[in-house]
């Protein structure tokens, strides 16, 4: 075996999977100096990988950056100290939900994946769910005996976007599944959600009133509401491509 056989089975050895092809593509004269940038190069290798992996596993709709996102006249937040709370991410650490709620199509799930990928960025394990196809994939495991299991694949996630509540109102048992589940999350996990209804108008969704306000009760405490008015973009687009 010739040596850059050997540095190649000893780094795989070692899980320094990216090393080898740094040191074909670097050099340096001073021992020091060339092992410290052979080994920021690995760890510069392995964040990005992180990324990508936490990126791939969160499953956003779309890839949508913060930094392009909009912050128009028609967000209403419930201090000035907000915007900044969820952009720094500290919302994430103090274990806090963010509801967006109002008007369709003025930006809710935009911002949502876009701080959901920022915290992916940032490290945090995140997941982004359909809140209709979540109910229906509980009642498959509740089913097939699986919901445990299920649960469970969420313990180390950090941050869970749950888009488009009251879109499809539920069955009395997926209510309760989704209800059993969010309760889990309560103080040790955070929750974005995004909804076109207030929380008066949950009722229609989850059918039993007692029930709503239970879950209601959790999302909001410890919780940045942002209101969304306006006219959807959406609709205005649709409108002035007709024009």
């Amino acid at each position: 075996m010739n040596e850059m056989s050997r540095i190649e089975a000893l780094c795989k050895t070692l899980r320094l999977f990216h090393l080898p092809q740094t040191l074909v593509d670097k050099s340096c004269d001073e021992k020091n100096s060339w092992l410290l940038e052979l080994l920021e190069a690995e760890l510069s290798c392995r964040e990005e990988a992180k990324k990508h992996r936490l990126y791939k596993q969160a499953k956003f709709p779309m890839k949508k950056e913060i930094c392009n996102y909009e912050w128009h006249d028609h967000i209403s937040l419930t201090h000035a100290q907000v915007k900044q709370e969820l952009l720094n991410l500290s919302f994430i650490d103090r274990c806090e939900n963010v509801v967006l709620v109002g008007t369709p199509g003025t930006g809710k799930t935009h911002l949502a994946t876009a701080l959901g990928i920022l915290a992916t960025n940032a490290g945090h394990e995140t997941r982004f769910l359909r809140v209709s196809e979540l109910v229906t994939t509980l009642q498959k495991h509740w089913i097939n005996g699986t919901l445990k299991p299920f649960i469970r694949s969420f313990d180390r996630v950090k941050l869970i976007i749950l888009d488009e509540m009251g879109y499809v109102p539920f069955s009395k048992d997926g209510a309760e599944l989704l209800f059993e589940l969010v309760s889990g999350w309560y103080e040790t996990k955070s929750v974005i959600i995004t909804s076109n209804l207030e929380f008066s108008a949950w009722n229609k969704v989850f059918v039993d009133s007692r029930l709503t306000a239970a879950l209601v009760d959790r999302l909001i405490h410890h919780a940045h509401i942002v209101r969304f008015t306006g006219e959807s973009y959406r609709l205005k687009n649709a409108l002035s491509k007709r024009s």
